[in-house]
């Protein structure tokens, strides 16, 4: 991908749309719909890394109720051109067909590589990668099994939504008092450990994820950057690309 003089590639993850109480997600839903508003005008791509809502399940004829600002905001800038990319993350990993089908959104269940002027990138949500954390991957394997899928499907869309929910609200509290929630240096933090082992076998200029609701910019070997999108529960933040840098930026509504 080439990319036109003046436009840029924006990167954003971890929306968390739906926690931890309905005014505060409205609340952040507008902040994120304002500020998908002011890049638009010279937004040539927009990927949006993972974990956009704190619990999404599709049924074929149902989907999570609300989000409507969000979901009527990225079929605006859709149907007007803009290509926009999802990702299904730990919270969203039932994402199927919907965005595709009524937003022209495609959704990517695991890693892409595109290369944009000349420089490769590696883009995930980062949830399962890098070392350790064998329960998890082992509970993400049996989670997107499609048998997994259909039985929990035969569960009535009121049941099932509010379950899902329920369990997602058990896991980790996303503040910033959490010792999780800082970075803890390259030798554990396993992204980065899974970037300087893909570094190994494969140069990528800039390698790009969500998940660990931190905001950091880790130089690589190789003249490679390690990029955390961060969050939009604490810091409103995404990643830019002018077609020769990379920047983590935060926004500032007008």
């Amino acid at each position: 991908m080439d990319l036109p003089k003046g436009k840029k590639i924006y990167f954003a993850s971890d929306f968390h749309l739906g926690i931890p109480d309905r005014a505060s997600s409205i609340a952040r839903e507008k902040r994120i719909c304002n500020w998908l508003d002011e890049i638009k005008a010279d937004a040539a791509r927009l990927y949006l890394v993972g974990d956009l809502f704190d619990t999404w399940f599709e049924y074929r004829h149902v989907i999570p109720r609300g989000y409507t600002r969000f979901l009527g905001k990225l079929a605006e800038l859709s149907d007007g051109g803009l290509p926009i990319e999802a990702f299904t993350g730990n919270h969203d990993l039932w994402m199927l067909d919907y965005f595709e089908k009524e937003l022209n959104i495609p959704v990517h269940h695991g890693p892409i590589m595109p290369e944009i002027n000349g420089k490769k990138f590696f883009i995930a949500h980062g949830d399962g990668l890098g070392p350790g954390d064998t329960g998890y991957k082992v509970l993400k394997k049996v989670l997107r099994s499609p048998v997994s899928q259909w039985l929990y499907r035969r569960v009535h869309p009121n049941t099932g939504v509010g379950l899902a929910g329920w369990f997602s609200r058990l896991g980790p509290k996303h503040s910033a008092e959490s010792p999780a929630k800082q970075f803890l240096g390259p030798e554990k933090e396993m992204l980065v450990q899974f970037c300087l082992e893909k570094l190994n076998s494969e140069h990528f200029d800039y390698f790009i994820f969500g998940h660990r609701h931190i905001a950091v910019e880790f130089p690589l070997p190789q003249s490679s950057l390690y990029v955390n999108l961060g969050d939009w529960l604490q810091y409103d933040s995404y990643a830019e690309f002018d077609g020769t840098d990379l920047k983590l930026k935060y926004y500032k509504q007008k």
